[in-house]
Order: C-alpha cells, then structure tokens, then sequence
C-alpha cells in the first residue's frame, strides 16, 4: 500500500518558462472545451469549494492571455467573468452561518456549497479564494475587459475584502494559512484601488496580520509558528501558509513577512526527513500538498540556502487543482499564477548548518520533536516514527512499562562532524515511577548509510529495553509504500513486537490502516476536521522495534545500540575513563563527558580504521 498524497519531490517539477507554457496551454484547451453558454468555467463535479472555482479559470485564462495573446481568450474571458458576477456573488446572509459580526450587511461574499444553508462553515475561506482570484484578475485585465467589467469586479473584490474584515469573525477557523490569504488580499488589493483607499487597505491588512496572526504565533521546536485550526503545524498547510508569506513579501516588501517565512522555513526543514516524507499535524497527518506549496518552498530555499524542495507533494496535484478525473479545477489558481510570475529558482543543497532538531548526512536523517525525542527516523530509504507502549509516545529506555524519554528540566544536545561522521548527543534530566531522577544520554552517528543509536542510562531494575521506533513507510523509487518491517540490528537482543490487543488503540504496522487514518479514528472530532495529532496522542500500542541492553557494560549503567538501516551483526564495547564514558563499535569511537565548567556535555568522536 502505497501513502496516498506523499509521492515525488516538488523540486522534481520541471519550473522552466516552457513548461509553464505548457501547464497554461493545457488548462485554455480545457477552458475553452468546458465553457458553458452561461459562462461557467467550473467543473462538471464540483460540489464544495465551488464559489471561487470558475473565477480561478478565469483568472488563468487572462494571465495565459497576457503571456500569448491567444485571440481566442478575450471573449472567454469576458464571458466566464460575466458569469461569476452574476451567477456567483451572493449579498444575503447565509442561513446557519455563525460567524457573523454584522446581519444583513449588504456585502458580498463566496459560498462553500451554492445551497442555502447546506454548509456555509467554509464561507470565509471561501471568499478568501474568490478575493486572490478577483485580484489576480485584476493584475491582468488592462486591455482584456471593458471598463465595466473591471470597475464591477473591482467594487466585488473591495465588497470582498470588508466582509471578510468587517462583517464577519477574522479567521474562524483558526487557519493560518487561510488568515495569511486574506492579509495578501488585501495587500493586492490595494493596489487597484484610489491612493487613499488603497493605503487604508494596505494599513489594515498589515494591522490584522500583526494583531490578528504574528501576535498569536505557537511554538514548536524552538520556533514561532503561525497556528494551524487549533494548533502549531500542519504538513498539508504548512507550506501552503508558507507560500503566503511568500507572496505577501513579494507584494509588499515588508520585513515582517520574510523574517517569518524564515522562521518556517527553517522549521520545515528541520522537521523534513532527507527523503521528503514527514507526518503530522491538526488537519491533516500524512496529506500533503502540492503546487501550492511550490512557490513558498522555493522561494524561501533560496533565503535560508536549504533544499526545502525535497518535500515529497501530491503529484496529481503537480500543477493544478484537480477532480478525480485529472480535469482542472480553479480553486488554488491563484497560486499558479504566482508560482510562474515568481523566477526564484530552486536551492537544491542541505543547509551546511546543524540544526536542534535534526540530525542530517546523506541518506540519514532524524526529526527531533519538541523534547528531542525522535518523530521520524529515515536510513536506507526507510522511515521510522516514534512507538507507543502503555499510552506513552517515543524513543527511549523502557522499565517496568515506563517509557524514559520526557525530560525533567533542561535538554542539552551536543552536535559534532568529524572523519566523515555527523552525531548529535541529547542529554535529558528524567524522572521514572520510582521518582528517582537519572540522565539519560543519546548519542546518534552516521556515516550517511546507517544511523546508531546509543543510549546509556543508570542502572535500571527489572528488564529494561530500549523502544526503538515503529516501522512504518519506505522509499521504493518515486512513491512512499507502508511496511511492517524494516532493517536494523542492535549490540542487545532485537525483537519486533505487535499489539497483543486490537481496535483503533492499538497500531499494528501489518495491517492496511494508515497512520493518519488511525489517527482521525482516534479523534474527538470527525475526519477533516478532529485533530489527527491529538488523537494519535490517545494509541495505547503500535508495532514496536524493541532492543535488549548492551552486554558487558559497567555495573552502575545500561547502555542500548540500535543500528538502524542494516541487519549486519553489530558489537558495542563501553567503558568510564576519569569520567568519560567510552562507547567504542566497529566504525567509530565516541567519548562522552565529563561535562565542561557550564554543565554542558563534552563530545569527541573518530572513525575507526579499517
């Protein structure tokens, strides 16, 4: 079974002018052939998300035209825009629609579905959308449409913009993306209109997007992060908030909108396995997004000089919205429009700079959560998430059923390159049932092909293992596949573990149910809108790669070795010297300690000759 939304690389999209050309070309040729006599560009399916739909059509047209001068767009052009001005602009309050500050305003607005009252909660985002594509429009309409054309969809986009600002909640859903949308609106918008006006718009959406978003920021590995339906990031929205700040920049030159594309794009990355994949988030676990995350990621790759093109997108998303039929749906049209106007080109490269919460080199990489504890593992093309035993998430030392791996004060890690091996050491304060605090260190090396892991702690009672990961998904060329198994050794006994108990708490990486499927089962709220992340929180038990102490350690320690990304036999010789634990294996020898005159852990490390 293959993840569904998780395939190639963005970066892989050919971003060249003629393959633009191209891209444009075929969405005219679908244009035309779908036109109705009334004028609609959408599609023969759409259902929801349908009020900015063909008006997204519209727009690509008037850009496609602006490029060629095909004769054929104009009176397309002017057709579809009649349409959406007369067939899809709505003024009178939706029934049932709760997010109102104002009752009949008179303003108008998009609808999610076109039914009254069917399912006016997606009203906003909505409008939003139909804002961007009124506006994108607008940017290319000198010469294409009369005067009043342009004048009456000038008037529908500014009618937008207060409806969106003044007789309606700002940001309802508590979407960042959504949010950082409108602020681009405004900011577009503004510069269609009358100086005066133009800059109280402009001074409004700079306003919202600093009382109303940057002021609301949520923290996550060390980061400020635009809040996502309810929480910090999501892998669907993220990069498409990303892409927002993107174009806010571009628009409006404020600093503001790059410093925090910075701050995000440096968390992408961080979070982003070498191979693209990653999971989770409060909409969405493993839905990713496609071309609208394009413009963002390649535009900030270039400012924080990393590769943030290595996330893995939806490929039938690859240019356009689409139906199941491949055929095009102008939803997210406006980020194409601005994905070929923008000729920031792709920074192909890792970032040189280690990062907190990763550990990177070659073919190897670890996401660190925010307690520097592994979320993804990803060696020889296989990706390991964090296990659960007993309601309890991560890596680390297990005891009497107690999983050590949430710290008791502060975390220090300790990153180090030396003869060809990157390491990162993270040292933790913890706190086990027996309320007796130990440290527990953990030392990750790789050469770029495997990954060990290290992990010495006090002397614990009982039978204590090492949870080392939940198998989960696999590289296989171009596409992400779900496994149940995966390479790896250990200096200690290595077993893999099922859940002996079945039901939505118990993960077992045998069966065909995906993470994110598991994790919306476990949610309060239903799928699309419970919180995936909130409810994987609930797995009692998943597949587990469980590793047995290490043999012949000192007698105050236990010491666990994983080597993840190779089955090959694997030896671990540990010993203290003056306070210095030594872990020496066949490829590298690694000191630790004693800690320097601040506390912080020491660390020496060279490659084993051969």
């Amino acid at each position: 079974m293959h993840l569904l939304h998780q395939r190639g690389p963005l970066h892989d999209l050919p971003d060249t002018p003629e393959a633009y050309d191209a891209v444009l070309a075929d969405v005219v040729e679908q244009a035309l052939a779908r036109l109705t006599p009334e004028g609609s560009l959408e599609h023969p399916d759409c259902v929801d998300d349908i009020g900015d739909t063909s008006l997204g059509i519209t727009s690509l047209l008037a850009f496609a035209w602006q490029r060629g001068k095909d004769p054929r767009l104009p009176e397309a052009v002017r057709r579809s825009l009649a349409f959406h001005l007369r067939e899809r602009v709505y003024v009178e309050d939706n029934p049932g629609y709760p997010n109102l500050r104002a009752r009949n305003s008179g303003l108008p607005y998009a609808r999610y579905v076109l039914e009254a009252g069917a399912h006016p909660i997606g009203d906003w985002p909505s409008t939003v959308w139909a804002l961007l594509q009124a506006v994108n429009v607008l940017d290319t309409a000198e010469g294409l449409v009369d005067d009043e054309q342009r004048v009456a969809l000038l008037e529908l986009a500014h009618g937008y913009w207060r409806w969106l600002t003044e007789a309606t909640f700002f940001n309802p859903q508590e979407a960042g993306n959504q949010a950082i949308g409108c602020v681009v609106g405004g900011l577009m918008l503004a510069r269609h209109l009358p100086a005066a006006e133009g800059e109280s718009v402009r001074a409004r959406a700079l306003q919202l997007y600093t009382d109303e978003i940057r002021a609301h920021r949520v923290r996550d590995r060390g980061a400020l992060l635009p809040p996502e339906h309810g929480g910090a990031y999501d892998n669907n929205y993220g990069p498409i908030s990303l892409s927002f700040l993107a174009q806010a920049h571009r628009v409006s030159g404020e600093a503001m909108f790059a410093e925090d594309g910075d701050a995000l794009a440096r968390y992408i990355d961080a979070r982003l396995t070498g191979g693209g994949f990653d999971n989770g988030g409060p909409r969405y676990s493993e839905q990713h997004s496609a071309f609208e995350s394009v413009l963002g990621l390649r535009y900030f790759s270039a400012r924080i000089g990393s590769d943030l093109g290595r996330y893995r997108g939806d490929s039938r998303w690859a240019r356009y919205a689409c139906k199941p039929d491949g055929g095009v749906d102008g939803h997210f049209a406006w980020m194409l429009v601005w994905q070929i106007q923008d000729t920031t080109r792709w920074h192909r490269e890792p970032s040189p700079t280690p990062a907190r919460h990763q550990l990177r080199a070659g073919r190897v990489s670890v996401a660190f959560d925010d307690l520097m504890t592994p979320a993804v593992v990803e060696a020889a093309g296989t990706y390991w998430l964090a296990a659960a035993v007993g309601r309890q998430h991560g890596f680390g030392p297990v005891t009497d059923g107690f999983l050590m791996c949430r710290p008791m004060g502060a975390v220090r890690v300790r990153d180090l390159r030396a003869d060809g091996l990157t390491a990162k050491l993270v040292t933790k304060p913890v706190v086990g049932r027996d309320h007796v605090l130990r440290h527990v260190r953990s030392l990750y090396v790789t050469d770029g092909e495997t990954l060990w892991a290290t992990v010495a702690v006090e002397r614990l009672d009982g039978t204590p293992y090492l949870l080392a990961g939940l198998p989960y998904a696999e590289d296989d060329g171009d596409r992400v596949r779900r496994i149940a198994a995966a390479p790896a050794a250990s200096a200690g006994a290595l077993r893999l573990t099922h859940p002996r108990a079945g039901g939505a708490e118990h993960f077992d990486a045998r069966a065909e149910l995906l993470q994110e499927q598991a994790a919306f089962a476990l949610a309060a709220d239903p799928r699309g809108y419970g919180n995936p992340d909130e409810g994987w929180r609930h797995l009692v038990s998943s597949t587990a790669l469980e590793a047995g102490p290490v043999p012949g350690t000192p007698d105050d320690l236990h010491v666990f070795a994983v080597r993840y990304g190779s089955e090959t036999p694997i030896t671990v010789a540990v010993e203290r010297r003056e306070g210095e634990l030594v872990l020496t294996t066949g490829e590298f020898t690694a000191v630790i300690g004693p800690d320097d005159e601040k506390g912080e852990p020491r660390l020496a490390l060279r490659a084993v000759s051969r």
